[in-house]
């Protein structure tokens, strides 16, 4: 699982300065003449029962590659996002999805492939007759590789900041034939994440560290999921490393046992089997605050470190958190 998650947050360093996801607009009569027509699949009964059909087709999508025209509503979906196939599925498109990558290990219906969003094959993609495409990073040109056989590529790159994983829900909506549910689901998580947030204390000047991954690997408050922590007015100790290094810092275990967080969230109980009893065996982290008073929270390395429908249920997480701290 290590060299995954190394490859992750290279993935996260190397994807934020592209630009977030814009609205969805009908696709011009005229759209035709500046991106090729994808190539059609025949409807099956699973995916037509219930849909739209080809209302509201042909669409533009802003992604995170321009506008993309869909003309005719996608059966045959390749997702080369864990964070895109649960967005699918969530919007009512799981029928539509015939292939995800390796890491799309939810919803456990989704189909999980040996297919790679980090290493991406154009033969190996191409050989799921595909109609849409979507992925989250633009690896050795492979949008551009993709685009010259006539499929629409939705490049959907980490969200930036909340309102990006909103829309990339609502993309995917629009998308795929499904714009009423997805618009459900979007608004659905900004309530909940909202009122969360609302209801979580605020009389105590709570400090956080958030740990990617083992080596260690925290991230800054400029992040998307510092930005979550944000929400609840928690302080992160990672904004004074001495390198941020573009939002995710190396920390050193001496930086993090001098500022002796009040709670410790780890992003890394899955990939690298952390846990409170294992932070207490790291030089000088017995005596942490955090430690001492089993403030340690471990959170699902998935949920943690993607940006989907389950943003929801970190914000839970975190609030649930802090009010136990706060009583404390």
């Amino acid at each position: 699982m290590r060299p995954v998650r190394t490859a992750f947050i290279g993935a996260l360093l190397g994807v934020l300065s592209l630009a977030g996801c814009g609205q969805n607009s009908p696709a011009p009569q005229d759209a035709t003449a500046q991106i090729t027509t994808a190539t059609s699949a025949a409807p099956s009964p699973a995916s037509t029962a219930g849909s739209s059909g080809a209302a509201g087709f042909p669409v533009t999508v802003q992604a995170g590659n321009g506008p993309v025209v869909i003309q005719r509503r996608p059966e045959r979906i390749v997702s080369l996002s864990p964070t895109a196939t649960e967005g699918l599925f969530a919007v009512g498109a799981g029928p539509q999805v015939v292939a995800a990558d390796d890491q799309s290990n939810y919803p456990a219906e989704a189909p999980k492939s040996t297919l790679s969003g980090f290493k991406p094959n154009v033969e190996a993609i191409v050989a799921r007759k595909p109609d849409l495409i979507v992925l989250a990073n633009d690896i050795d040109g492979i949008v551009a590789k993709l685009g010259t056989l006539g499929v629409p590529v939705l490049l959907e790159p980490a969200a930036t900041k909340l309102d990006d994983a909103y829309d990339q829900i609502t993309d995917l909506g629009a998308a795929t034939g499904n714009k009423a549910k997805s618009e459900e689901v979007a608004t659905g998580m900004r309530k909940r994440i909202e009122a969360i947030a609302a209801a979580a204390p605020r009389d105590k000047k709570l400090t956080y560290y958030h740990e990617l991954d083992n080596t260690p690997y925290s991230a800054t408050s400029t992040t998307f999921i510092g930005q979550i922590y944000g929400l609840f007015g928690l302080t992160n100790i990672a904004d004074k490393a001495p390198d941020a290094a573009g939002g995710y810092p190396k920390l050193s275990a001496e930086f993090v046992a001098k500022a002796d967080p009040d709670i410790v969230f780890l992003g890394d109980t899955k990939c690298c089997g952390q846990s409170r009893e294992t932070l207490a065996k790291r030089p000088g982290w017995s005596g942490l605050s955090a430690i001492k008073n089993d403030r340690v929270v471990a959170l699902d390395d998935d949920i943690a470190s993607r940006w989907g429908p389950r943003i929801a249920d970190l914000a839970e997480q975190v609030g649930d958190a802090v009010k136990k701290a706060a009583k404390s």
